[in-house]
């Protein structure tokens, strides 16, 4: 049963594949069958479609013909009448295609010869790139050969190198400034010398040095003991009023007067003078006449002030100024009395001013007012400097803007802004540096003398150094073996420099520079 089932069923199965075979079959003769009848067909079509075109290809062959042939017998009278024409252009074509022809064979030759100059040049340049590399490699072990002989790096050497070209740079630097002062000193020096020896001439003037010390003469010397009184109460009194130092020693005759203020002193001096006259001294009396001393030399001073600016000329001056002006009477600078050298500088001032074209009225009244810093009234004006001290109390007391300047800069305190400042500079060094117009304490005037030894044993080279001419002057030995003849001139000029910048000094300073060489042989 089992069997006849599984029979039965591969059979079925059997059948199915079988009609699969089958069906396939059929349809594949079908399809055949199909493809054989659609070329059959198509070819028909082509057939049918290619005697179509010939046809119509053959009529319009005929029509273009005929055509053509009515078109040509159209165009041939044109075509005869521009024979002509055509033949003289194709003439004309043929000789400029043989230009043309010409042209390009020229052009292929240089073309050619470029092409052999290009190729010329780049073996050349490939040989100069390999003639470079060799130059480099040989530079490279020639410096390297250099720094093991040298023992110095390129660096280093390149510094020493450096060093050596900026002084020589420094040298011909020198070199030029010195000619250019040297060519403007050829021009401006005889106007200039002029101008100045014309200025001192006509205003010449008498100076007496002041001093600390006043001597009051007697008719005897009864008079000293009156001075001094019982058990000195007298002098002390006097002394202690005045503020003055009193010496009453063995000069005969004469009664010494100390102190460093000249208004104290000369207020002493004049009570002394009036008790003496009077007759009538003890502590009361003296106190009463130096007050009424005290109070004559203040309207001195003021009368004095007012003088002063009459005798030159100067107007509107402020009250204050006046009185600083006639204070200066009493005050001294270098032992040179204050007020009369500010009258000389003022005077030389107003006369230099005129020479240069400038307004002499300011320059006198800024050479009458430059050392008024000098006076201070106040303790804390004392720690200003005169200069600057004197053109603060100038603005203060309104004047011009060029007269404060030239006050505040003629000891190069601030910067000078007008050409009236130089002028009161120079004529401040004109009245100062004169023989005999001051004089100077003693150690001060050695330390300026060892100063200027100082800045000269300062550069290298300098053998030995004197300053001469009570310091105008400075003496420089330098060593031949150091110093060159060029490096002497400018050892000159940098030493002037150096005096110039770090000193302050009346006039000026003449500095010399000797080098020399000596070779000494003995015969025998």
């Amino acid at each position: 049963m089992d069997n006849t089932i599984l029979f039965s069923i591969i059979g079925v199965f059997l059948g199915v594949i079988i009609g699969f075979i089958i069906a396939k079959v059929l349809e594949k003769n079908n399809a055949s069958k199909l493809i054989k009848n659609a070329k059959k067909s198509a070819s028909a079509i082509l057939k049918e479609a290619k005697s179509e075109g010939e046809s119509i290809k053959k009529d319009k062959i005929l029509q273009a013909k005929e055509k053509f042939i009515e078109l040509k017998s159209e165009h041939e009278k044109v075509i005869s009448a521009k024979d002509k024409k055509m033949a003289e252009s194709e003439k004309r074509t043929r000789d400029k295609e043989s230009q043309v022809s010409s042209e390009l064979s020229r052009n292929a030759k240089l073309n050619s010869d470029l092409e052999a100059k290009l190729q010329s040049y780049e073996d050349k340049l490939a040989h100069l790139e390999r003639k470079q590399e060799e130059v480099d490699r040989l530079h490279k072990s020639q410096v390297e050969q250099l720094e093991v002989i040298s023992s110095l790096s390129a660096e280093e050497a390149k510094a020493q190198l450096v060093e050596s070209l900026r002084n020589e740079a420094k040298s011909d630097a020198m070199a030029y400034v010195r000619d250019k002062a040297e060519e403007a000193k050829l021009t401006a020096q005889q106007d200039a010398k002029k101008i100045i020896i014309n200025t001192i001439q006509r205003i010449g003037t008498e100076e007496a040095v002041d001093n600390c010390v006043s001597v009051f003469n007697i008719e005897s010397d009864d008079v000293k003991g009156r001075i001094i009184g019982r058990e000195g109460r007298n002098i002390r009194a006097l002394e202690a009023a005045t503020g003055v130092e009193i010496i009453v020693d063995d000069t005969p005759e004469a009664i010494i007067l100390s102190c460093f203020d000249s208004v104290r002193r000369e207020v002493a001096r004049l009570s002394l003078h009036k008790l003496v006259t009077d007759g009538r001294i003890h502590p009361a009396r003296i106190e009463e006449i130096v007050n009424k001393t005290q109070k004559q030399i203040e309207q001195e001073i003021i009368e004095v002030g007012k003088r002063t600016v009459i005798d030159l000329g100067i107007h509107g001056l402020h009250p204050e100024l006046i009185k600083m002006v006639g204070r200066m009477k009493y005050r001294s600078s270098y032992g040179q009395n204050l007020l009369q050298h500010s009258r000389e500088v003022a005077k030389l001032c107003g006369v230099m001013a005129a020479e240069l074209g400038l307004n002499p009225k300011l320059a006198k009244r800024a050479g009458l007012l430059h050392d008024i810093g000098k006076v201070p009234d106040a303790e804390a004006d004392m720690e200003t400097p005169h200069a600057i001290l004197g053109m603060q109390w100038a603005e203060k007391f309104g004047e011009k803007e060029e007269v404060c300047n030239a006050i505040g800069a003629h000891h190069d305190e601030i910067e000078m802004t007008s050409l009236l400042s130089p002028v009161i500079q120079v004529c401040d060094a004109i009245s100062g540096a004169r023989p005999g117009a001051r004089r100077q304490v003693l150690d001060s005037y050695i330390q300026r003398l060892k100063d200027l030894e100082a800045i000269a044993f300062g550069f290298n080279g300098v053998k030995k150094a004197y300053a001469i001419q009570a310091g105008r002057e400075l003496r420089v030995i330098v060593e031949s073996e150091k110093v060159t003849d060029q490096n002497a001139s400018d050892l000159s000029f940098e030493i002037s420099q150096k005096i110039q910048t770090d000193m302050t000094y009346p006039g000026q300073v003449k500095v010399t520079v000797i080098r020399e060489t000596r070779a000494v042989n003995i015969a025998k």
